[in-house]
């Protein structure tokens, strides 16, 4: 197996809580997967099998480099073509913002996994916040870090507004990490106070069913 170019340095802290999550020798999908740095870490540490989906191509090529099952494709059309119950775990991290139709998205996610992450920046954050209300503009951070011209996120949410359209739609939430990050996302700190207020991410494990 080649892994020309690849640092083995430490994943995304936000990462390490996915992986945490996800038990050993698991069937995991990964969606917009980028480089595949979470999957990379599970196949080598929790033995899982990989599959990923990235629609740039440099990236699949770096995941293929790594050794990763990865395809180029859109997420949402891809997705349609796996069996209900095929993997797991289907992870969507740091990408809701960027999807068209995140409900619809998220049905099928839990059509074909038995277990769904999904991480997202939380722009319920104070700094988002007093940006807005103090210079009227379109917040700036390091979680959200476009000029509303050329971003590729086309919605933002708050850790409150997952919760609640978790609640309304009928996804049952078995597991929430509300954490803020160093600014290479390396280390970090879980949030327990205010999280909507002082988490920059929230990160949720999700599923049809009530936890047993």
């Amino acid at each position: 197996m080649s892994t020309s170019g690849w640092n083995n340095a430490a994943v995304r802290y936000d990462l390490q809580i996915i992986a945490s999550w996800i038990k050993p020798e698991s069937k995991v999908l990964g969606l917009g997967c980028g480089e595949g740095e979470l999957l990379y870490h599970l196949k080598h540490h929790k033995q899982a099998m990989e599959t990923g989906v990235e629609i740039i191509e440099s990236r699949v090529a770096e995941c293929i480099n790594k050794g990763l099952t990865v395809i180029q494709g859109d997420i949402n059309e891809e997705i349609e073509d796996y069996a209900d119950d095929t993997f797991d775990y289907v992870v969507l991290s740091q990408t809701l913002q960027q999807v068209y139709d995140p409900l619809t998205l998220i049905r099928s996610m839990l059509r074909i996994g038995r277990k769904v992450v999904v991480s997202f920046p939380n722009f319920g954050h104070w700094y988002a916040r007093l940006q807005l209300l103090f210079t009227g503009r379109a917040p700036i951070t390091a979680q959200l870090p476009y000029q509303w011209y050329d971003t590729p996120n086309i919605r933002v949410l708050s850790i409150k507004d997952f919760t609640t359209f978790a609640h309304e739609v009928g996804f049952h939430i078995l597991k929430v990490a509300t954490i803020n990050t160093d600014r290479e996302d390396k280390t970090g700190n879980y949030v327990a106070f205010m999280p909507n207020l002082r988490a920059t991410y929230g990160i949720y494990l999700i599923s049809r069913l009530p936890a047993p």
